[in-house]
């Protein structure tokens, strides 16, 4: 693949996974935070911030390094409209859990191992939503359209660090984007459930 195609995959990747996270941040505007995860975007935000550290001072890339740093503030609203400060116990469980899979392999094993601990993170995040939709029908805050266009911001990504031999973070891709593809399919399902309950309601009230 020529290494124009590349280049111009990996900013479709970034443009994508921009736009995954403006997409949430609209819907929680609109329609509230039911359903959505402090950890799992207090997670995001964090290792966002590894991926601009890896990207600058490991992969020297600025895809990699615009790829999370454009969806920064993004996140930082996110995270204040879940008011972390109220919630230190979820906060503190979320910064541990960043720190034991991303900084401490990185500190024992350099990037590779610290790209994987970030892989198994990434994958890890995403159960607390996964989790948070099993346990409520109410999910009129988590947008199934940002969780599919993450899937496929995944996929971008995949493309790009095969082309470019890097393949600790393609593994880490493809193990939190075949996450995000399965979170986005059950949210589907439980605003699918949300408009039928809503026309039994009607139906009975008339």
């Amino acid at each position: 693949m020529s290494h124009s195609l590349v280049s111009l995959i990996s900013w479709a990747a970034v443009s994508a996974g921009t736009a995954s996270v403006w997409a949430q941040f609209r819907r929680i505007s609109v329609q509230g935070i039911e359903g959505v995860s402090l950890s799992t975007w207090l997670m995001f935000t964090l290792i966002g911030g590894f991926w601009i550290s890896y990207g600058a001072l490991s992969a020297h890339s600025p895809a990699v390094i615009m790829g999370s740093l454009l969806a920064l503030p993004l996140q930082l609203s996110i995270i204040f409209r879940l008011k972390p400060w109220r919630h230190t116990r979820i906060s503190g469980q979320a910064t541990v859990l960043f720190l034991v899979t991303c900084a401490v392999p990185g500190v024992v094993g350099g990037w590779a191992w610290c790209v994987y601990g970030c892989g198994l993170a990434m994958t890890l995040l995403r159960i607390p939503q996964f989790m948070e939709l099993l346990r409520t029908r109410d999910a009129d805050g988590v947008s199934s359209a940002s969780w599919f266009i993450g899937s496929l911001t995944a996929l971008l990504w995949i493309v790009y660090y095969a082309n470019v031999h890097l393949g600790a973070p393609l593994i880490a891709t493809a193990c939190s984007g075949s996450a995000s593809l399965l979170i986005g399919t059950m949210a589907v399902w439980r605003h699918r459930q949300g408009r039928e309950e809503l026309i039994r309601r009607e139906v009975f009230a008339n």
